[in-house]
Parts: C-alpha cells; structure tokens; sequence
C-alpha cells in the first residue's frame, strides 16, 4: 500500500489526541478504510481543509493493522458545495456507508454510485428521494441482499400484479393474503423490476430498502436523519 495514490471520500472525521484526525474513507481500490492523520488539527496545517466530508482525494496510506497512517493527501476535484436538504441528504448517505460497509471490502460498483449520488445532490439535476433510493439499492446490490422482484420466493410462481407481498429477511418476497403497510403490491414489484422510479415506485423502494437494511443499520438511530428531522 505504500506509495501507492488511492482514490478516495471522506466519510467521516473525529478528533485524535490533541493534533490528529480519524478519518473514514471510501476509496475506490479498498473500499471502506479508516487512518489516522497526524498534525492535521494544527492552526499550521494546510491539509485540514482538504478532510472534508464529500472531496474526492487522492490519498496514500500505510500500516498492516486495521488502522492505517494517512502519509499523503490531495485533491481530486473541485470543492463539492452541499447546503439545505442537499447536505442533510449526502450526510446520510456517508453515515449509511459507514454504517453499513464491511471494512476491507472492495465495492467499485459502489463507489462509482456514491460518487453519482454526490454529484446528483450537489448539481440537483434529479430529486433526492430518486438519488436516494438509487444509492440504497446499489448499497442492497453490494451487500448481496437485493430481492427478486419477479418470482414469489416460496412458491416459485411469477409475481402477480395484483397479489400483495411481504418481504423475508434471507429468502425474498412471499405472497400474503392480506396487505400491510410493511407489504409490497405486485404491481409495485413489476414496477422495482423494470427500473421505474415514479412516485409510486419510489415509496416502494423507500419502505423496501428501510426493511432489507435494517438487519444492517440496527437500531441506533442514524444521526444525520435525526438532524433532518430537527431542522424541518
């Protein structure tokens, strides 16, 4: 690893000691990985403001354990600019990252999605519920938990568009006779298959990925939905 230029998010940051950083990072050849970065908190560092959440950087590591010494650091890009619901969403979206990503774990596919939903939320050029929900089922797609939307997971029959489904943790979407608020219409199921993030389908996908990353997320509330909540 040494020498060697990383690509990289910063997820998070915390204070270290009196002078240094823990830094999270989502890097493209590694996947999630945390480093200590030395100095960094000092009135003389210029690489402080570079640690930001969001910046894509190119960083060096080294160290065999867990954590890793941050050695280099630059940037990647221009300055990524977030404010009002933009900020709180892309919060959440690097506290679910971080949360829910196995270290070590390389996820290309994933960072090239997470580098999508920054640029989608900072330029809006779609709605944050559609980037959103994009971001959490590319999450579902890495973790290898996405369900089949076209085969009921008990009988092995299509899904019916106008039977109702539940989702089961670890086998798929069984049909019910009765709905819930917590099941899933076949229609919605065609629609999550085809790709089709309308209104409709979006709140599907919403109370989807809610139930199929909870085993993940856990029960500790996300403090980025918290601090949504609290400016609304």
């Amino acid at each position: 690893m040494q020498n060697n230029w990383l690509n990289a998010f910063v997820l998070h940051r915390r204070p270290y000691r009196e002078t240094s950083f823990i830094v999270d990072f989502f890097t493209l050849e590694l996947g999630r990985v945390s480093a200590v970065a030395r100095g960094v908190r000092s009135a003389k560092s210029d690489r402080r403001s570079l640690l930001q959440p969001f910046q894509a950087l190119r960083v060096q590591l080294s160290g065999k354990g867990d954590l890793k010494n941050l050695t280099q650091l630059e940037s990647n890009g221009g300055l990524t600019m977030l404010s009002g619901d933009a900020l709180y969403c892309a919060l959440y979206v690097n506290e679910l990252t971080n949360r829910v990503l196995p270290a070590g774990l390389e996820a290309t596919d994933l960072y090239t999605s997470y580098a999508s939903a920054i640029t989608a939320l900072q330029q809006q050029v779609q709605g944050a519920e559609f980037t959103l929900r994009q971001y959490e089922m590319a999450l579902l797609q890495e973790l290898g938990v996405m369900p089949d939307f076209t085969c009921d997971a008990a009988s092995g029959d299509a899904i019916a568009m106008h039977s109702h489904y539940e989702l089961v943790p670890e086998l798929g979407f069984c049909a019910v006779k009765l709905p819930t608020r917590f099941t899933f219409s076949g229609e919605e199921l065609h629609r999550l298959a085809q790709g089709e993030l309308d209104e409709t389908a979006l709140k599907a996908a919403k109370r989807l990925c809610r139930l199929a990353l909870h085993p993940f997320v856990g029960d500790k509330p996300l403090k980025s939905r918290e601090l949504f909540l609290a400016s609304r």
